[in-house]
């Protein structure tokens, strides 16, 4: 038999489209991609666009994007990110049509004007199946009134890659943070927090293991620099699953403070591996964390006082890292989702060989 052909509209550099690709090869589907961000993704083809440089050019890749997807006919197309990728699929005119939002496409992009929200309103509507990975994304959604379903399906973790390390074996307090270095994520309010800590608690054993990467790195190092956090910070960079985990395993605590996110996959796997983690109050991370300390995006103070009242209290740690593992291997795990995502693909292609229209 045939493996069935999904096509995937999203950035191929993108760690999360590179596991949905091969999760779903995985399964026995024929995977290719349509991109405008290439890296290669081993045993899946990809069609190249034009680069997009700013917001507008994906209005002049619809052409382009369409007879990619007329070459490669698929039996399935997935866009992931509705303002870019979500356009494109929906201009090709392809059926059935699914669309992943992100986050900050749906919950930033269309506050921008009433134009990309009728945009935004206009994709959405073309899409046989969107699914979004909290319960704030799901809602968001549908305020827009799709004609199709509105899913919860999340990216989830790899368990057996993303486990607890020993407790007893993690010295001092490590304190990890795994956002883009970007200004959404505040990743210099942690490094203020952590000079005030530092200042206030001069006693507590502590580093900050930076990872991630991103546009901001010569300005956080000034920052680092400037406060004189050298001997406490670490710039680890973007880096893969493995070194990842290594810099979990030596750590206690997992920062993430953004001031926009949906469920974040950073979050997770710190939760999978065991870490207590500090977060930013917002609906995605509450619907994740039941006793975390939360704090307001970019407010450093209180981002210290969590973390010194967390630092000083071991048991404390080890018990909401406990916690966060046991929610994962309940609700958080990669196969169980990407099962279901599997499942829903296989509804609507029985759908559209029955006949049903949308």
């Amino acid at each position: 038999m045939t493996a069935r052909h999904l096509c995937l509209l999203g950035d191929a550099n993108s760690v999360h489209v590179q596991r949905w690709a091969r999760e779903m090869m995985a399964r026995g589907w024929r995977v290719s991609l349509v991109t405008a961000r290439a890296q290669p993704i081993a045993g899946a083809e990809q069609i190249v666009l034009r680069p997009v440089r700013r917001s507008s050019d994906w209005l002049w890749r619809a052409g382009e994007a369409r007879r990619a997807l007329d070459a490669l006919a698929p039996d399935i197309v997935h866009a992931h990110y509705v303002t870019s990728y979500g356009w494109l699929g929906a201009r090709s005119g392809r059926h059935p049509l699914v669309m992943t939002a992100w986050g900050s496409d749906l919950l930033v992009t269309p506050r921008q004007s009433r134009l990309v929200r009728q945009l935004t309103g206009w994709t959405l509507r073309r899409a046989d199946l969107v699914t979004g990975d909290s319960d704030e994304l799901v809602a968001q959604a549908r305020s827009y009134r799709p004609r199709a379903a509105v899913e919860l399906v999340h990216w989830g973790v790899e368990m057996a890659r993303f486990a607890p390390a020993p407790w007893a074996g993690k010295h001092g307090v490590g304190i990890v943070s795994l956002r883009s270095w970007e200004p959404n994520y505040h990743v210099g309010t942690i490094v203020d927090a952590v000079a005030l800590l530092r200042r206030e608690h001069p006693a507590l054993p502590f580093t900050l293991h930076l990872l991630g990467g991103g546009p901001l790195e010569a300005r956080l190092r000034a920052q680092v620099d400037a406060l004189g956090l050298q001997a406490q910070v670490v710039f680890h960079g973007r880096v893969g699953d493995a070194e990842m985990q290594a810099a979990m395993a030596t750590s206690k605590i997992s920062v993430t403070v953004p001031a926009s996110d949906a469920t974040s996959v950073a979050m997770l796997e710190s939760m999978a591996c065991g870490l207590a983690v500090v977060a930013s109050d917002l609906p995605a991370n509450r619907q994740w964390l039941a006793d975390a300390p939360f704090v307001a995006p970019g407010d450093a103070q209180a981002l210290a006082q969590a973390l010194a009242a967390l630092a000083q209290d071991d048991a404390r740690m080890r018990r909401l890292g406990e916690a966060n593992r046991a929610r994962i291997e309940r609700d958080g795990r990669r196969d169980a989702q990407m099962d279901r995502m599997a499942a829903l693909y296989r509804g609507l292609l029985a759908r559209s060989r029955a006949g049903v229209q949308r």
